[in-house]
């Protein structure tokens, strides 16, 4: 298996452009996985054509959950490769669409004159949200899904301020020593989708993407940390995107030679 950064804001590559988002092509199976398309779309472009990956001979794409700086790459591998399979989490007026809006949403008042009610008091029997995308198989994910044999994507909502019911998809490959994890925000929480993941095996390998601890105190990434090795027993990882510095510093410091760096550019072979 083989996990390539295509979008970060660090590292170490001179032809790529940093940016703050998230993008990774993850191969496995003779199979190539698109996880999140970064922030803009022209450097996501420009990265993929630096690093020489044909978007055209993708499997399929993953996007972790509509927060641009993991969605906005879409644009382009849609102008590519417009019949892609995109798998998203059913997530209302995420900007893929197809999520019907259910009636009861409106909260009816019939003591309204029809010209104050929505649709004059008669709304149409199905009622969708909204695309912005106009081609591409979008595919909408509303719980643990096996997408082929041994890859799983692993749904988690965000019980957290400022994300409170955010959906998101973590990309989950079955290894024989156990779970390749790639994240995108982890806005649940790492702890929350490790729990979800350990239904497919307990044990997890490696850890790739974003852990979304960048404005964490302190004291709580070092207890997360202790957690990661003692209770959830992460063999290994490699955090990028929105984990943050002093996080970045601590889990290099716990894990040692079990930290594998994956700034922009990286590739990463898990043997």
């Amino acid at each position: 298996d083989k996990v390539t950064i295509l979008y970060d804001a660090f590292g170490e590559s001179k032809e790529l452009t940093k940016d703050w988002g998230f993008s990774a092509l993850v191969e496995h199976d003779g199979k190539r996985i698109l996880f999140d398309s970064g922030n803009n779309a022209e450097i996501f472009e420009h990265n993929v054509k630096a690093l020489g990956v044909d978007l055209t001979k993708i499997d399929f794409a993953v996007i972790s959950h509509r927060h641009s700086d993991h969605a906005t790459g879409v644009k382009y591998l849609l102008k590519v490769n417009p019949t892609v399979t995109i798998y998203v989490p059913a997530d209302g007026a995420n900007g893929f669409g197809g999520m019907p809006v259910p009636p009861p949403f409106f909260r009816p008042d019939a003591g309204l004159p029809a010209k104050m009610r929505y649709f004059g008091g008669a709304p149409p029997e199905h009622l969708n949200s909204g695309k912005l995308y106009d081609t591409g198989n979008i595919v909408l994910v509303s719980k643990m899904t096996e997408v082929m044999p041994g890859v799983f994507l692993v749904r988690t909502v965000s019980e957290k301020k400022g994300t409170l019911e955010l959906p998101e998809l973590t990309l989950a490959i079955k290894r024989p020593g156990g779970l390749l994890l790639v994240d995108g925000c982890s806005h649940a929480g790492i702890e929350a989708i490790l729990e979800a993941a350990s239904s497919i095996d307990p044990r997890t390998e490696i850890v790739f993407g974003g852990l979304h601890l960048v404005t964490t105190p302190v004291e709580e990434i070092d207890a997360l940390v202790t957690s990661l090795q003692t209770k959830w027993k992460v063999q290994r990882i490699s955090p990028g995107h929105c984990t943050g510095e002093p996080a970045f510093a601590r889990l290099q410091k716990a894990f040692g030679e079990k930290y594998v760096y994956a700034g922009l550019g990286t590739v990463v072979t898990v043997d």
